[in-house]
């Protein structure tokens, strides 16, 4: 086991008692609260790079999602929960008010973007302001899965299989799936962009089957129950009410879909965006543009 790196330095660390399993959170900086959610293959460690940055005009928190990481696996239930983004959304509020922030800001990478905008439908007076990091909603992937998309996200439909399929092939070299899975989504195609010591902690989080079942039961929700929300909330004409900051990677997944922007505007009408020099990783990939754009969209009224 590897003596993993404190890549936050100053920071305090939590455990808190969820509807989801207890949740680890490092947090730290001062200002107004800005939550900050990670995604796939991956876990808070993904923020280190920009933190510091944010931090100086935040109180950032920033947990590992159920399932990942440090924070616990719940067993779930014939409907997935509580790894749907409905029920890591709750969880994600009850982090929050146990550290005494009613509302706040929110930002997330790939599945916690998923848990950003459900939480901002389903609580939307907790968020002042959110950003998405390179994902278009559930919704669109789903129903523009078409031949292209099919091939740049095949994990989607591979992890959502009924167990224990994905989890017996994933078990059988899991580092292994992990690094080229990394690797093939970054622009330069290799994992020169992550700190190693930040590969440390993705590594020992990604070896532990518990975790890699609980993935894969988070796709399974994508497949069903998120899917099923989102398609209510769009036939309801539901909408995000506060102020979203779409980015994504020039060449990172949410750019394949041929205009994410225009899909955010469906979701909420007066969001903006724009892309970031950078594969699906921006902020391990291109840090200072990704931390700057956060940083100005942020602190805005």
């Amino acid at each position: 086991m590897p003596d993993l790196a404190d890549l936050f330095p100053g920071f305090a660390s939590h455990w808190i008692d969820t509807s989801a399993g207890k949740i680890f959170a490092r947090a730290g900086g001062s200002g107004p609260p800005l939550l900050l959610l990670h995604g796939y293959t991956q876990t808070h460690v993904m923020w280190h790079r920009v933190a510091p940055v944010l931090a100086q005009r935040f109180a950032l928190v920033i947990p590992d999602l159920p399932g990942y990481g440090w924070s616990a696996v719940p067993e779930a239930d014939k409907d997935h929960a509580p790894y749907d983004k409905r029920s890591m959304a709750k969880a994600m509020v009850e982090v929050m008010e146990k550290l005494g922030h009613v509302q706040f800001r929110l930002a997330g990478h790939d599945r916690g973007g998923r848990v950003a905008y459900r939480l901002a439908l389903d609580h939307a007076g907790r968020v002042a302001r959110m950003a998405t990091l390179d994902i278009v909603p559930t919704y669109d992937m789903w129903h523009g899965m078409d031949r292209n998309m099919a091939m740049k996200v095949w994990h989607w439909p591979f992890l959502a299989q009924p167990a224990p399929l994905p989890e017996m092939l994933i078990s059988k070299a899991p580092v292994e799936y992990l690094e080229w899975k990394l690797a093939s989504w970054t622009k330069a195609k290799n994992l020169t962009a992550f700190d190693p010591r930040a590969l440390d902690h993705y590594r020992l989080a990604f070896s532990d089957p518990l975790r890699i079942h609980a993935h894969c039961e988070d796709y399974r929700a994508g497949s069903s129950a998120d899917l099923t929300n989102d398609e209510a909330d769009r036939a309801a004409g539901k909408t995000i009410a506060c102020p979203l900051l779409a980015l994504w990677g020039g060449v990172g997944i949410a750019n394949e879909t041929g205009g994410p922007l225009k899909i955010w505007r469906q979701w909420a009408p007066q969001a903006i965006g724009k892309p970031i020099d950078s594969g699906h990783f921006l902020t391990e990939e291109n840090p200072d543009a990704t931390a700057a754009a956060l940083l100005e969209f942020f602190t805005g009224d």
